[in-house]
């Protein structure tokens, strides 16, 4: 499967949604407020830089 900006965007937001929507659905004593926001936008953050790190590193390796 070849990955373009539009897959990516797509994989990057079911992947936020899945789990997100773990955290809300599962029985632990968080608010849903707190986890929308401050957990919510932390693993926005977090997982775009993981995913701007994982492009470069996947450019660098290709230019071998």
């Amino acid at each position: 499967m070849e990955f373009d900006l539009a897959k990516t965007l797509a994989l990057f937001a079911v992947l936020i949604v899945v789990g997100i929507g773990g955290l809300i659905a599962a029985p632990i004593p968080m608010a849903t407020t707190t986890i929308v926001m401050m957990v919510l936008p932390s693993t926005l953050v977090f997982g775009g830089i993981c995913l701007f790190l994982g492009v470069k590193h996947g450019e660098y390796r290709a230019g071998y």
